[in-house]
């Protein structure tokens, strides 16, 4: 048998091969070639226990799926919320500017603000001329009814009011403007401040109201009896709070002291209402009154929340408004935010200064206005100055 015998394995030379073989390498203290198959047995006299087992590798402990060892992992994809909050910021961006567009088409628009010869030149922060007019147009007899809007013919100012908005961050003003009021009307003489309106329409009283208090107006606003109802109607009814019990049969009106809810009939009677101790002067404070109410309730979360109550609001408030030409969308958005800091007392509402009542021929009875103190309020506001401690609040 070739190899190494037991003998020789323990000379640390070997032996060398026959010619042609390969000199083979010792074999370690104490063992010896064996047969493939054969089992190895130490040699004799060799102490199993000082033999040396053959050494293992080391075994490569398991890999912790954290630790990021072995193969690199690729890398997670970042999650793109970013992309996905932009997104959706760009679709409520374009809903908004859709919606606007869509409003904006639906406003009623009215020729009420030409430039004429003489007219006042261009004040800081924004005049607006708001009127609500007795136009029965749009109601039929039934709705007449229900309204009790009576039968008259043709269109008067029921209500007129001037609102500055500052430029900066004073308060808003409201000024009513009473239909009685004895002013000039640009080629008519004087008379009452609402044949202005009856006389030329919208373009006569902006022009009547532009020439008494030296104010250039900016904006300008109607709605009418059946627009009134309808905005009413929308958000569910409006709060008032007469001081006393009233009842004036004329217009329809029997209420309670005390704050309540009115329907569209009630309060379409409630600033209709004249016959009371001061006549016209306490029908311009209910008028104020509503007016602050129902922006206030136009305004709030209940209905700008609710689309049963928005929406609605939305389609019949645009029907309902008629606006100067040049007026659009973004130039109304500052409208209610001031009616409401009215209503809330972070804005003044007033009313012109009054000197007295007079009977005049032509015209009958009539409120002329204090001069001086007119004056004064008006230059404030052209100056756009604060008009505190010029007017009587409320």
């Amino acid at each position: 048998m070739s190899g190494w015998s037991e003998e020789g394995a323990g000379d640390p030379r070997g032996r060398a091969g026959t010619a042609g073989e390969r000199p083979q390498k010792p074999l370690p203290p104490g063992w010896s070639v064996r047969p493939k198959g054969m089992r190895q047995r130490p040699a004799r006299g060799v102490d199993v226990g000082d033999v040396r087992p053959r050494e293992q590798r080391p075994q490569r402990p398991p890999r912790d799926p954290g630790d990021g060892g072995g193969r690199p992992r690729p890398a997670r994809r970042p999650r793109r919320w970013g992309r996905r909050i932009g997104v959706t910021l760009l679709v409520l961006v374009v809903l908004l500017v859709g919606a606007a567009v869509w409003v904006d088409s639906r406003l009623n628009r009215v020729d009420a603000l030409p430039d004429y010869q003489g007219r006042p030149a261009a004040t800081p922060g924004a005049d607006w001329l708001i009127v609500g007019s007795d136009s029965r147009e749009g109601l039929d007899e039934g709705r007449r009814r229900q309204l009790g809007t009576g039968q008259a013919a043709g269109r008067r100012a029921d209500t007129m009011m001037l609102l500055h908005i500052p430029r900066g961050t004073g308060k808003p003003v409201l000024v009513s403007l009473p239909r009685d009021s004895y002013v000039p009307i640009p080629g008519h003489g004087r008379n009452k401040l609402n044949a202005a309106f009856a006389i030329g329409g919208p373009k006569l009283l902006a022009q009547t109201v532009e020439q008494a208090t030296g104010i250039r107006l900016d904006r300008y606003m109607e709605v009418g009896f059946d627009g009134f109802a309808t905005v009413v109607d929308a958000v569910g009814g409006v709060r008032i709070c007469p001081k006393t019990a009233m009842r004036d049969p004329m217009a329809g009106l029997n209420v309670k002291a005390g704050c309540q809810e009115a329907g569209s009939r009630t309060a379409l009677a409630y600033v209709r209402a004249r016959h009371s101790g001061r006549g016209d002067l306490d029908r311009v404070q209910r008028q104020q009154e509503f007016l602050g109410s129902l922006i206030d309730r136009s305004t709030s979360p209940g209905v700008l929340l609710n689309p049963f109550r928005s929406v609605p609001l939305l389609l019949r408030g645009t029907e309902a408004v008629a606006v100067d030409r040049a007026a659009h969308v973004h130039n109304l958005v500052r409208f209610p935010f001031a009616m409401r800091s009215i209503g809330n007392g972070g804005g003044i509402a007033t009313t012109v200064p009054i000197a007295g009542s007079a009977s005049v021929p032509g015209a009958g009875s009539v409120l002329q206005w204090d001069r001086q103190r007119a004056s004064a309020l008006f230059e404030a506001l052209q100056h756009d100055q604060s008009v505190e401690g010029l007017v009587e609040q409320g």
